[in-house]
């Protein structure tokens, strides 16, 4: 339970990060990186889906087994 508290948590600073350095980049260079930033969010939000269907399964498991 903790574990995957800290995954969220680490991965909602490091999209934070990303997109102030993103927002650094483009004061710099006038440039968007439309492409790292969409992988990167997609990256981010699949590890997040796949951490909630993780522990959903879980749930479901203990549920079964108290049955």
């Amino acid at each position: 339970m903790k574990y995957s508290k800290l995954i969220v948590m680490l991965i909602v600073i490091m999209n934070a990060l990303f997109a102030v350095s993103i927002l650094y980049v483009f004061l710099k260079t006038s440039s968007e990186p439309a492409v790292l930033v969409g992988a990167w969010f997609a990256w981010t939000t699949g590890e997040l889906w796949a951490l909630s269907k993780i522990k959903c399964s879980e749930k479901k498991g203990k549920v079964k087994e108290n049955a």
